[in-house]
């Protein structure tokens, strides 16, 4: 599915996120039998370092932070979207005995704007896209400001944590996890980003070969520049991956040709893949004002999801928003 934005006139900024307050090492992990396997296979990927929440903590008051400093940029705020990638983080804790529906219904946003007294706002929650929630999110921000004839704005908000005593690694895929949340807005405020365009793939299956992913993000990217009649090889371009398979993104960039091209991932060593908040921290420490630059913003996730989307940077820095590692 492609979806187009280029005349919208929509924007991506006040980009903030939080991550737990506990950091350990992979070998902490393993003491503390939240690793699943030996330390040496993850840290030959790069990875040396989780966040996870602490016991003073909970998603609740981890999502609350980012989500707080993001209200300001919104101006006129018309609707809030959430997105979550484990199914303990969508739906607020109950007992397995529990037998009255709205005890075992509490969503985690209608509950965190509650807490920070929000309400008489729609708000909208994207569960299934796993760690391609970043896109996922656009879509839903995008359809819309796209359809609607107010002008304001939409908070979109990710949160995650693993459930106590689960590992934080997955196994198979060699993909280590941070708890984390993170904020941003969208709307019509020429700043931050624009968004010009997203690509989205989804699959059944329970495992795509590396080979094809590579094959497939190329030609998405290259499909989506195509049709917004962007020439990728004659600009500067920063390509933005998760930070899981390093490997396999390193092919994607080498067989995109593009002269001028900054390969992002970032943070993989210190705080590990904090799913979809992996995009918007690099989105803002990316962002350097430099009007009309392209980046390119790569998601891949449970489900499985494949998505790209290509935004344009804005040289308005002010609303780019702050962020905060713990």
């Amino acid at each position: 599915m492609m979806l187009l934005y280029p005349d919208k006139g929509i924007f991506l900024y006040g980009f903030n996120y939080k991550l737990g307050s506990v950091r350990r090492d992979l070998n902490q992990l393993q003491t503390d039998q939240l690793l699943l396997g030996t330390p040496d296979v993850l840290s030959a990927l790069g990875y040396q370092y989780t966040f996870g929440v602490g016991k003073s903590e909970t998603l609740m008051s981890l999502a609350a932070d980012p989500l707080s400093r993001a209200l300001p940029h919104a101006g006129d705020l018309r609707a809030f979207v959430s997105q979550h990638c484990g199914a303990e983080s969508a739906v607020l804790h109950y007992e397995p005995n529990e037998t009255d529906i709205a005890a075992r219904s509490r969503y985690f946003l209608g509950e965190l704007m509650r807490e920070l007294q929000l309400d008489h706002l729609p708000y909208f929650c994207s569960f299934a896209s796993g760690c391609a929630g970043f896109i996922s999110l656009l879509v839903v921000a995008g359809g819309l400001l796209s359809s609607s004839s107010e002008e304001g704005s939409t908070v979109c908000m990710m949160a995650d944590c693993a459930p106590p005593g689960v590992p934080h690694n997955m196994l198979r895929e060699r993909i280590l996890g941070s708890d984390h949340s993170s904020a941003f807005v969208v709307g019509r405020k020429r700043s931050g980003y624009q968004l010009l365009g997203i690509k989205y793939y989804s699959s059944t299956r329970t495992k795509i070969p590396f080979v094809e992913i590579v094959r497939r993000t190329v030609q998405m990217i290259q499909e989506l520049a195509s049709s917004l009649h962007l020439q990728l090889t004659a600009g500067d371009v920063a390509i933005h991956y998760p930070n899981i398979f390093p490997d396999t993104w390193k092919m994607v960039t080498r067989y995109l040709r593009i002269p001028r091209v900054e390969h992002v991932t970032d943070g993989m060593a210190e705080r590990a893949h904090c799913g979809a908040t992996d995009s918007v921290i690099s989105l803002a420490k990316y962002h350097r004002g430099a009007e009309g630059r392209i980046h390119i913003v790569v998601n891949y996730g449970l489900g499985l999801h494949l998505a790209v989307c290509v935004l344009q940077e804005k040289a308005n820095t002010q609303s780019i928003g702050g962020v905060k590692a713990v």
